[in-house]
């Protein structure tokens, strides 16, 4: 199997900065609601978090400070759950976006998941490289994925040839699209909100 290439630049080394929030557990900047401290418009995006998800992690907390942010993006990601990826493949475009963009709480969360999906290490360590994915398929998902974000969503006719050659279809690339802009949305709202990390924690910094 030839292995996948890294898109675009090498990921970011944190700065002291982000390192020192990762051993100090600085205060969040915006409060992470429960159903007893939100409004009433707030409180039925959180139960409905609740039941989507079976529990309310920080990120979906925070976001409840914006209502129309949290429904616009529980409607996104059930959508997507009903698309053309299973939920193994789902966890491994999410750890894959989230370690391009540096976020640790969505590469804890992710890695959590991924393991509860039935990822091994090793294949969540190279998801997160974006050196081997585990079949040809999915390595040009990821491939596709890193791409649209490399570019802004500009891919060369080459990228959408390969990802197609590999069996990629053109319904699972619209829907590439989409994961890439619902995690984007995740990773930047957790980079600006530094929700308190309710999982074990993953830094997204790699070692060479």
């Amino acid at each position: 199997m030839r292995q996948m290439e890294p898109i675009g630049t090498v990921w970011m080394v944190p700065t002291s900065s982000v390192l020192l929030r990762l051993k100090e557990s600085s205060m969040p900047r915006l409060p992470q609601l429960t159903v007893e401290t939100a409004n009433e418009e707030q409180r039925e995006l959180l139960e409905g978090t609740l039941k989507q998800l079976g529990k309310l992690p920080n990120l979906y907390a925070a976001l409840a400070n914006g209502p129309s942010a949290l429904r616009g993006y529980l409607a996104m990601r059930e959508a997507l759950v009903g698309g053309s990826f299973s939920a193994r493949q789902r966890e491994q475009l999410a750890l894959y976006i989230a370690q391009r963009n540096d976020c640790t709480y969505c590469v804890s969360a992710h890695t959590l998941r991924g393991g509860k999906v039935g990822l091994s290490e090793q294949e969540l360590l190279d998801t997160r490289r974006g050196t081997d994915a585990g079949d040809p398929h999915m390595d040009q998902v990821l491939r596709f994925a890193g791409a649209v974000m490399a570019t802004g969503g500009r891919v060369t006719d080459e990228s959408l040839t390969d990802a197609r050659a590999a069996g990629v279809t053109d319904a699972e690339i619209a829907e590439i699209v989409g994961h890439v802009a619902l995690n984007v949305l995740s990773n930047f709202f957790n980079h600006v909100a530094q929700p308190d990390l309710d999982f074990p924690l993953v830094p997204a910094h790699l070692a060479e």
